[in-house]
């Protein structure tokens, strides 16, 4: 059957419109099946490093670093006081004995110049039992008279020009006591040259004593080294 000219023209507008795009069709193309698991793959990956962050954040937070040195028993933790000079070294410089002396070591020594010393206050020193019987306190003077043979310690010695024979506690001045020292306390004195007048021989300290590491006396002292 022969096609008429109008035919011809329909059939080709059919087949215009077959391959015309649907308007009402998503411009989007569709994601294949890998871009799926791809992305879900990724989606794992973040969430099991934000778990893992999350952990990590919480343990920094409740798990603080433990001090070293509080995992020591009691008794490894502090070291003792250095010597410098023993109880036979002092006894040799100071004419003192018990139940006056008052200093049991040395542990910093500068002759002429400088000296720290202590003094371990127990229940047994002999000022106890009536300073006071149900308070035992160290007496105030008594401070003050171990930081004066500190302070002789220092002044003892050949180029200071002092010897034991002639050496004097001569005065005190702007003395404070600040805090009792009671039986266990270690007392720790450093005392310190100031001046020295040879020609009148006078010397002029500064003592400050500590327990614990906070002042419990302090004061300025005279020396004297002649008869």
């Amino acid at each position: 059957m022969a096609t008429t000219p109008a035919a011809s023209f329909a059939n080709s507008l059919l087949s215009l419109n077959s391959h015309r795009p649907n308007p009402n069709a998503s411009s989007i193309p569709k994601p294949n099946t890998l871009s799926i698991q791809f992305d879900k793959k990724k989606n794992q990956q973040q969430q099991q490093h934000q778990r893992h962050a999350r952990f990590t954040t919480f343990c920094s937070l409740d798990a603080e670093p433990k001090d070293p040195i509080e995992d020591k028993p009691i008794e490894l933790r502090y070291q003792a006081f250095p010597t410098v000079m023993d109880i036979n070294q002092i006894r040799d410089i100071l004419p003192h004995r018990f139940p006056f002396l008052l200093v049991d070591r040395v542990i910093e020594y500068n002759p002429g110049v400088s000296a720290v010393a202590i003094k371990n206050v127990t229940i047994n020193d002999n000022f106890f039992p009536g300073h006071f019987p149900d308070r035992p306190i160290m007496p105030g003077v008594l401070m003050v008279e171990a930081m004066a043979q500190v302070g002789g310690l220092v002044m003892l010695q050949p180029e200071v020009g002092g010897s034991r024979e002639n050496f004097f506690f001569a005065g005190i001045d702007k003395v404070r006591f600040r805090k009792p020292v009671i039986a266990g306390d270690t007392l720790v004195m450093r005392m310190t040259l100031v001046k020295l007048q040879k020609r009148f021989g006078i010397a002029k300290m500064e003592g400050k004593a500590y327990v614990g590491g906070e002042v419990v006396c302090e004061g300025e002292f005279l020396m004297a080294t002649g008869s």
